[in-house]
């Protein structure tokens, strides 16, 4: 029905406009295709806890491919932004807090999106890479807030992920973001749209605002006099598209009429526009074939990939040893006649039948939610206080239970987007909300295991958690099949793989806690709390156990135009074939600024079978180590350089190299 629908749309549209031109139809592609009837897969966030670009890639290329079979031809989608401050709602929507991981998943899901750039005429749709630049460094971590960001860090780390997302992936679109840039409206920022875009990165695509934002100018970021000059502002800075406003580029008619300096402008962001319905193939055809809608229509295969995402991003964050045994995977046979409670109020739909389908006959589950954690209003979610019946059903389950298995976090209402009127999802605390805690306490005491299974779309300092459960699972933000995936991990038929996409704190009082911070923030911890994460970026563990060998370096001197290549050996010393991802970091020991204490700069996904060694290579070049100087040029020092290969940011193997530059 999409497909007919839209071609009804296009056909109308094009015979009643002066020169039969096609309209680009848009959508957005948080978790798939955001449409009826598309396959539903899981957050970005949850999607870089997997460290697969070629997953990402293939499910993208899915989304890309369900979105032009329904006649649409551009998503707002994806998110370049660094998710840094987990009290901003939005987090769920980037790839993490990582500079060089968003960078990898973000080349992965324009390329996958855009069919290789080949599939665009036909097949695929084009990629708006957004929010550019700075959106999720919203101070307060409120949305539409003003965003302070030295030059240094802004184009070190906030850039890069759109810069490749330009010249690697060849996104067709860009989004300005909400915010401003150290006073600068990013949306009327000459600097930022026309210079460093277009003139240095030579963008040929349109730049679209984001809702209402060039009218806001004026209204709310107050830096137009008037709604005309608002949309001159923004014209003239190089914004192309205005997503949807009757007192902004619906303007321009009249004030061309009266200023026709105006018209070189307009002319230009015509032509971005329509060189882009060119490179869509919407001149040869406009239309699509109803029948294929059908098969693309949330297809055996695309589940099949919306099933390997979630198994391939789930994370082990705990695994209690009792009497010598891993607390999981459990053993199927030992739960034979048994009871095992799926509880907790974030469980989520069909839990019991998907637990029944991978734990087998043998095992009695009992699925029971308990209470909401708020009322659900989808504008200000109010928590909800009426959990003392619910407490009580959730407990006598568990009771007469052998082992629970305990849903808590968070959902889809306590870390939303902040939509600009009469509606909040930024939180100023970033505990487990309501009464979770004392569930899980309560639970502990009667002596059973308990599993937590974390879904959440904000990190949350799960302090209570890490000290009472005996595993942790971290879903994050799944598909529609999310549940199948961690009953699969519970049970054994999946070895976890999943590594945090960020760090994990004790307390929001520790933030910014990223691990690439400068060396210096490191030197003093706080009184009346142990030092340091809760969980460290790229942390997680493995049924399997993995020990690193000696690194190797074919050289100790870098060379600019030359390389080096590190290795290093990992050995599975368990009985269970597991998948590592390797991570690569590099600090800069000494530098004329004050340098990140490290920084991932590459990772490999291994699968690794039991008794096996494998070796790993990775190889550093001059350029994985520019940065901006003291002299606020972007380039190399001479000098020393530690290298770890390891599990996560805070455990591997190390080595060092000098490079040397040109006088």
């Amino acid at each position: 029905k999409a497909a007919l629908l839209n071609n009804q749309l296009q056909q109308y549209i094009i015979n009643n406009n002066r020169l039969g031109i096609p309209a680009l139809f848009v959508t957005e592609a948080y978790n798939g295709v955001d449409a009826e009837g598309t396959t539903k897969f899981c957050r970005p966030v949850t999607m870089a806890a997997s460290f697969d670009t070629a997953l990402v890639h293939a499910v993208w290329d899915v989304i890309g491919r369900e979105a032009r079979s329904r006649g649409l031809h551009m998503c707002h989608s994806p998110e370049a932004d660094l998710s840094r401050d987990p009290r901003f709602g939005r987090m769920s929507e980037a790839f993490g807090e990582d500079t060089y991981l968003t960078t990898q998943m973000i080349v992965a899901a324009v390329t996958g999106v855009q069919g290789n750039y080949e599939g665009l005429t036909k097949t695929h749709i084009g990629a708006v890479t957004k929010h550019f630049a700075g959106y999720g460094q919203v101070q307060g971590g409120t949305n539409f807030a003003a965003i302070e960001i030295s030059p240094r860090t802004f184009n070190d780390e906030i850039l890069p992920p759109f810069k490749a997302a330009v010249l690697q992936a060849k996104t067709l679109g860009i989004m300005a973001s909400h915010g401003d840039i150290n006073g600068v409206a990013s949306h009327a920022n000459p600097d930022l749209l026309r210079g460093i875009l277009k003139k240095d990165w030579g963008f040929k695509g349109y730049v679209v605002s984001d809702a209402n934002d060039i009218a806001r100018l004026h209204f709310f970021m107050k830096v137009a006099e008037t709604p005309e000059d608002a949309a001159a502002m923004a014209l003239k800075a190089g914004m192309d598209v205005d997503l949807y406003s009757d007192v902004a580029y619906a303007l321009l008619p009249v004030m061309v009429s009266k200023d026709s300096s105006l018209l070189p402008y307009i002319n230009e962001a015509a032509g971005r526009v329509l060189r882009t319905k060119f490179i869509l193939g919407l001149f040869d055809d406009p239309l699509v074939k109803v029948e294929n809608a059908e098969v693309q229509h949330n297809a055996a295969t695309s589940k099949v990939l919306a099933r390997q995402m979630d198994e391939a991003s789930l994370i082990l964050l705990k695994n209690n040893v009792v009497n010598g045994e891993p607390t999981l995977p459990l053993a199927k046979k030992l739960f034979t006649g048994k009871t095992i409670a799926i509880i907790g109020p974030a469980l989520t739909e069909h839990a019991q039948e998907s637990f029944e389908k991978i734990g087998g006959t043998g095992v009695k589950f009992v699925a029971e939610k308990g209470f909401e954690l708020t009322n659900r209003d989808a504008s200000v979610p109010v928590l909800n206080a009426d959990t003392a019946a619910g407490l009580k059903r959730l407990l006598g389950i568990a009771r007469q239970s052998d082992a629970v298995i305990l849903y808590l976090g968070g959902d889809a209402f306590t870390a939303k987007e902040g939509f600009f009127n009469n509606a909040l999802g930024d939180r100023a605390t970033i505990d487990p909300v309501g009464c979770q805690d004392a569930l899980l306490q309560s639970i502990k005491a009667m002596g059973k295991p308990v599993v937590v299974v974390l879904m959440h779309r904000r990190t949350l300092s799960i302090n209570a958690i890490a000290k009472y459960a005996d595993a942790i699972i971290d879903g994050w933000d799944l598909s529609e099949f999310g549940n199948e995936a961690i009953a699969k991990v519970i049970f054994g038929d999946v070895n976890p793989s999943g590594k945090l996409p960020v760090t994990v704190p004790r307390s929001i009082g520790q933030l910014p806690i990223h691990y690439s911070q400068k060396e210096i923030n490191y030197k003093k911890g706080y009184l009346f709390m142990e030092n340091g994460p809760l969980y460290p970026f790229g942390y997680g563990l493995s049924y399997a156990h993995f020990n690193y060998g000696k690194l190797q370096l074919s050289d100790s001197v870098l060379t600019e135009g030359k390389k080096i290549t590190i290795s290093a050996s990992i050995t599975n010393t368990s009985s269970m074939d597991g998948k590592e991802v390797v991570q690569l970091y590099i600090k800069d020991q000494i530098g004329s600024v004050t340098r990140p204490d490290k920084e991932l700069k590459g990772f490999q996904k291994l699968l690794i079978k039991a008794g096996e060694t494998k070796q790993v290579y990775f190889d550093i070049t001059p350029d994985m180590l520019a940065f901006t100087k003291l002299d606020n040029e972007f380039g190399l020092e001479a000098g020393t350089y530690e290298i770890m290969v390891g599990t996560s940011s805070a455990e591997g193997v190390s080595g060092k190299f000098k490079l040397t530059t040109k006088k």
